[in-house]
C-alpha cells in the first residue's frame, strides 16, 4: 500500500523537483508516495495537489517540470511500475495545480518516466515510457511514437540542449541517443 515497512519503502522522498524558469520562488515536488506539491513562494508555504488531480494513481511521481511558457503551467507523470500497472499517467495544470488535464491517451504505451515541454513551442511534449519515447505537437491531444532509428526501449530521461536545439534521450541501459534539431517539429 506504499505506506512503508511492506518492501519497498517508500515513505515521503522527493524524486522529482523543478522550479519555474520563469518566475522564481515557483517550484513544484513529487515524492513517491504519490504526493504532488507547489509553493509559490521559495518554500515558505507548500499546497499538496493529490485532490486536484483527476484519476491520480497515487503512485511513485517520476516527474514534475515547469512549463517553460506560462507560469501556472506544470506537468506531472507517475509510474505504476511498482504496482504491476503499465499504463501511461500524465498530467497537466494551467493554474498552478487547481485543476489538472489528463494528457495520456491510448497512443502512448507504458508507464510514463518523463515529462517534457519544448522550451520554444510549448505546444511540443514529449514522453518517455518504459517502451519509447511519444510527441505530441497540439499539447498533448494527440501522440505519436517517435521510432527513428531508436530502439523500443525505456526512456529515463530528456533534455533539449538551448543553443544546438537538439532532443537528448537517456534510455536504461542502452545510453544516449541524440535527435538532431527541433527546429522541423517546432
Amino acid at each position: 500500500d506504499g505506506r512503508g515497512g511492506d518492501g519497498n519503502i517508500q515513505y515521503c522522498t522527493i524524486t522529482t523537483i523543478d522550479e519555474s524558469p520563469l518566475q522564481a520562488g515557483l517550484l513544484w515536488a513529487g515524492t513517491d508516495d504519490g504526493n504532488v506539491w507547489v509553493t509559490r513562494d521559495d518554500g515558505a508555504n507548500w499546497t499538496k495537489l493529490n485532490d486536484k488531480i483527476p484519476g491520480n494513481p497515487g503512485y511513485w511521481v517520476s516527474r514534475v517540470a515547469a512549463s517553460n511558457a506560462a507560469p501556472g503551467t506544470a506537468y506531472v507523470s507517475y509510474t505504476g511500475l511498482r504496482h504491476d500497472d503499465f499504463k501511461p499517467y500524465v498530467f497537466k495544470t494551467t493554474d498552478f495545480g487547481a485543476t489538472w488535464t489528463s494528457l495520456a491517451t491510448s497512443a502512448v504505451k507504458g508507464y510514463a518516466h518523463v515529462v517534457k515541454e519544448d522550451p520554444v513551442n510549448p505546444d511540443l511534449l514529449f514522453v518517455g515510457t518504459e517502451f519509447g519515447l511519444w510527441i505530441s505537437v497540439d499539447r498533448g491531444r494527440q501522440w505519436a511514437q517517435f521510432s527513428a532509428n531508436l530502439p523500443n526501449v525505456a526512456v529515463r530521461d530528456l533534455a533539449i540542449h538551448p543553443r544546438d536545439h537538439d532532443l537528448v534521450i537517456a534510455t536504461h541501459g542502452r545510453g544516449l541517443y541524440i535527435v538532431d534539431d527541433l527546429t522541423p517539429l517546432r
